[in-house]
C-alpha cells in the first residue's frame, strides 16, 4: 500500500467501523431483553457478551496506542450490563478511534509500536498492522453478532458489508436511539 493511500485507508476503516456498529447496535436495541441476552453458541455466549468484548478490546488497543483509558484484562468481561450504557460507550469509543486514526501520519503508520499483551508479554508491531488487526477483529466479531441476530430473530439482519458503506448505505443515528 502506498504511503498516500495508507492514512486514507485507515480513515475509511474507522468510519466504516462506526457505520457498521451503528447498524448493528440499532438492531440490538430493537430486541427484547431475553433475545438480546440469549446464549447462541458464539464464543462470547450472546450478543450482549460479544458487544462488550468488542468495546473492551478497542479500549485495550487504544490504551496501548495512546496511553489513555482504562479496561479490564479479561477478554470476556462485561463492561456495561445495561444496553443503553453500552451503546453510549460504543458511540464514544468509535469517535475516539476515528480521532486517533486521524492524528496519525504515514510515517507513524509505518513505525513500530511497543506494547504489552494482556498477559504482560512485551510485543512490537508496525502501527498499520495493529490497526489492520483492530479493524479485522471488529469485523470478525460483528459477524458473530450478525449470526446472533439471525438466530434470535429468525430474519436477516441489516447488511454490514463494507461495499454497502462505500456505496453510501445509511446508518441510523444511534445517539437518538438511547
Amino acid at each position: 500500500m502506498t504511503e498516500i493511500m495508507m492514512k486514507g485507508h485507515f480513515q475509511q476503516l474507522a468510519a466504516y467501523n462506526r457505520w457498521a456498529n451503528a447498524r448493528l447496535y440499532a438492531a440490538a436495541l430493537g430486541l427484547s431483553e431475553e433475545a438480546y441476552r440469549r446464549p447462541t453458541g458464539v464464543f462470547f455466549d450472546s450478543l450482549h457478551g460479544t458487544l462488550n468484548h468488542l468495546l473492551l478490546t478497542d479500549r485495550i488497543w487504544l490504551k496501548r496506542l495512546t496511553g489513555q483509558g482504562e479496561h479490564p484484562n479479561q477478554l470476556n468481561a462485561i463492561l456495561y450490563d445495561n444496553r443503553a450504557d453500552l451503546t453510549k460507550a460504543r458511540l464514544a469509543e468509535d469517535a475516539r478511534l476515528i480521532s486517533v486514526v486521524e492524528q496519525y501520519n504515514n510515517a507513524q503508520l509505518a513505525a513500530k509500536v511497543a506494547y504489552r499483551t494482556t498477559s504482560g508479554s512485551p510485543q512490537e508491531q508496525i502501527l498499520a498492522d495493529i490497526l489492520s488487526h483492530l479493524f479485522n477483529h471488529q469485523t470478525h466479531h460483528r459477524g458473530h453478532c450478525h449470526a446472533c441476530l439471525s438466530i434470535v430473530t429468525g430474519t436477516e439482519p441489516p447488511s454490514l458489508d463494507l461495499l454497502m458503506f462505500q456505496r453510501g448505505g445509511t446508518a441510523p443515528d444511534l445517539a437518538s436511539l438511547v
